[in-house]
């Protein structure tokens, strides 16, 4: 098989729906050998890794919480034991608990900051001494435009998702002279399930402020995690790549 990812493994996290199940997809579209994780979605896991294996690339779905240290720990080395080795990263899992800071309980607060932000340092860690031993990687961390801009209600969800782009760049830094990359993608409004379920007239007020006059699609994210995870980006580091039709410019 030709495409982009060719001979390369990558591991992606929370991809049994949405912006991670588009990537796990393109990657095997491209040639990619692919691991993803689940969380609780065990039937929508089973039914992505026929859907990938149909690309006739190795697929493997792995139940795991990737913001438990012990478990992605575990994950790592279960994913090195079973593909031989760790080419690409990408760091999606994520939840949102919405709230006004008046209202926003502790219990919110810390659990959007380990789902989102804990899990992109467990994941990163326990891969590094796999990759500093290759001398080459790519890490790709899901960020989000609410992390650059901040957005009323979602103050949690902000701090950790902007907390993502200075561990992004810090970690570019550290690793880039072992041949080791880290980017970031920032999405905007992209149509999901998610959004799927916000009331049509709030969609059509987010479109009236995107200079595209549309949200965008999953798989258009998907597209430049696979650029990312590419030799075409060989060069490309430290970076955050907003994907959002123009949103933020």
């Amino acid at each position: 098989m030709n495409g982009l990812l060719k001979g390369k493994k990558a591991l992606i996290t929370g991809a049994s729906r949405g912006i991670g199940r588009a990537m796990a997809i393109r990657f095997a579209e491209q040639g990619a050998d692919v691991g993803f994780t689940y969380l609780s979605s065990v039937e929508q896991g089973e039914t992505l890794v026929k859907e990938l294996s149909a690309f006739g690339i190795k697929a493997i779905g792995y139940q795991s919480d990737a913001s438990d240290f012990n478990a992605a720990e575990l994950l790592i080395n279960n994913f090195i034991k079973d593909f031989g080795t760790l080419d690409v990263l990408v760091n999606n899992a994520g939840i949102t608990r919405d709230g006004l800071l008046m209202r926003m309980s502790e219990e919110q607060w810390d659990e959007v900051l380990r789902v989102n932000l804990k899990s992109v340092f467990n994941l990163t860690k326990s891969a590094t001494k796999h990759l500093l031993k290759q001398k080459f990687g790519s890490v790709i961390n899901v960020t989000s435009v609410v992390g650059i801009k901040g957005n009323a209600g979602q103050a949690n969800y902000a701090a950790s998702k902007s907390g993502i782009l200075g561990f992004t760049k810090s970690v570019a830094l550290e690793l880039g002279s072992r041949n080791i990359r880290c980017n970031a993608i920032a999405p905007g409004f992209i149509e999901t399930e998610m959004t799927g379920k916000l009331a049509p007239e709030m969609v059509d007020e987010w479109k009236k402020n995107i200079p595209l006059r549309r949200g965008g699609k999953a798989s258009e994210v998907a597209d430049c995690a696979v650029f990312l995870g590419s030799d075409l980006s060989s060069y490309i580091t430290g970076q955050v790549i907003q994907i959002d039709g123009g949103m933020l410019t």
